[in-house]
């Protein structure tokens, strides 16, 4: 009970922080605890197609600025800021060399089941998913498991009382193009899924609001 407690008061103490106390620096150990979350966190067929971009070069967040309305207040003032990538369809259609590879290498899987989790893998593209219909689909999808580790960074943070922000409010292309202009992204490679700022909060927000359980919820 202690242990359920403290994980909802940690749900409970995440917020959006949109500024951050400038002069509190988060410690290596507890920024590598973080990323060690998102490293560890689950993806669709278990094939990770994030990268975490932490950006540490002043210069490069006065440009990322310019590019992301939604990062004014966390830019400047965040501890640390990542950006999450995500693999782009090249590598996460069903054939592409990087799935192959991956399966063998990381996952170290004998070639039998290889050759069938390949072909579930298909399956699941063409048919059941229709991620195959356009590029955007299959990124997209790619996207949305880049987000059960934004998700778990974030709780961990919360857990040992470091605040965050998720954004989203930023021109995609026009920030792909920069970094990839700087040597950080190949965009043949990866795409941008979305933002997170880490640092420490400057004032107390106010109250959590949500919906009711009720309203929510359904049984069937």
């Amino acid at each position: 009970m202690d242990l359920k407690k403290q994980i909802l008061e940690a749900y409970n103490y995440r917020h959006a922080c949109k500024e951050f106390d400038p002069s509190k620096k988060i410690s290596e150990e507890d920024f590598n605890f973080i990323l060690e979350t998102g490293r560890l966190s689950p993806s669709s067929f278990g094939f990770e197609p994030w990268n975490f971009l932490v950006v540490k070069s002043s210069e490069l967040k006065e440009k990322l600025k310019m590019l992301c309305w939604g990062a004014q207040g966390q830019l400047p003032t965040a501890s640390h800021f990542v950006i999450i990538l995500s693999r782009t369809p090249k590598d996460m259609i069903f054939n592409s060399q990087y799935i192959s590879t991956f399966m063998k290498e990381v996952q170290e899987l004998p070639a039998d089941v290889v050759k069938i989790k390949q072909e579930y893998y298909q399956k699941f593209q063409e048919n059941d998913f229709r991620l195959l219909d356009s590029e955007r689909a299959l990124f997209d999808w790619a996207c949305k498991q880049t987000y059960i580790a934004l998700g778990n960074m974030m709780t961990a943070a919360a857990l040992i009382k470091i605040d965050s922000c998720p954004m989203e409010g930023f021109d995609k292309e026009k920030v792909e193009i920069l970094l990839e202009q700087e040597g950080a992204l190949d965009r043949n490679q990866f795409g941008v899924a979305c933002m997170v700022a880490f640092g420490y909060r400057k004032e107390d927000p106010r109250s959590k609001t949500r919906q009711n359980m009720d309203k929510i919820v359904k049984s069937i």
